[in-house]
């Protein structure tokens, strides 16, 4: 996940192992995505979209207020040829292609507003490994 003036951004990354022939593209239709004749089983774009569910209801319940959360899909060492416009914003993208991404967005947050997001996304983390040890 990212936070910064941009908004919130939850991150999925994606390996799936290169073809040993041909080149390592994937297409994304704004819906779906396609690796040559194959789509993935689990649908990325669907687990992207809960995971924007689930980070959006934690900040609400957390902070109290409503903050822009936006999914990203990367797929490491993968050309993505985008062949249609998603009807919810979604982003699938090569990693070294998100710093250029944010780039262009227009500020969302503040300063304080990226502060308390932080500070209580930490604190629930801090949280749940406890748990998790104690388990």
């Amino acid at each position: 996940m990212l936070i910064g003036p941009a908004g919130v951004f939850t991150i999925e990354t994606k390996t799936y192992s290169k073809p040993a022939k041909d080149k390592a593209e994937l297409t994304f239709d704004g819906e779906s995505i396609q690796i040559g004749l194959w789509k993935p089983q689990r649908n990325p774009i669907i687990q992207a979209r809960a995971q924007v569910g689930w980070l959006s209801s934690l900040l609400k319940e957390t902070t109290g207020r409503e903050y822009p959360v936006h999914p990203v899909i990367v797929f490491p060492g993968w050309f993505i040829h985008a062949t249609g416009k998603p009807k919810k914003p979604i982003w699938v993208l090569e990693p070294k292609a998100l710093p250029q991404y944010l780039r262009k967005q227009e500020p969302k947050l503040t300063k304080e507003e990226i502060s308390l997001a932080s500070f209580h996304l930490s604190r629930f983390i801090r949280v749940e490994e406890g748990r998790r040890r104690i388990n």
